[in-house]
């Protein structure tokens, strides 16, 4: 399954947002674009990176889309391992 790399500018997410996608990964969940959320990197200025799984660019933008999350660059990414 091919992975992608987004990036928010300013998307302050609540500590429970937070665990909820987290235990999402933790589980392995897929949604229904064949989406999983592989990591999700933060900070307290809003900074948000997500690393996610998925068929294609546009499923990618169209599980933020469901989420009423802006999505802005999405890039395909390879990692080391």
């Amino acid at each position: 399954m091919p992975r992608f790399m987004d990036y928010h500018d300013d998307l302050q997410l609540p500590p429970e947002a937070i665990e909820q996608i987290a235990q999402g990964a933790r589980d392995g969940a897929t949604d229904e674009f064949g989406v999983r959320q592989v990591e999700l990197f933060h900070n307290s200025d809003g900074k948000v990176y997500c690393l996610l799984d998925g068929p294609d660019e546009e499923a990618i933008r169209r599980h933020h889309a469901a989420l009423n999350v802006g999505c802005g660059d999405v890039h395909q990414v390879a990692g080391l391992f």
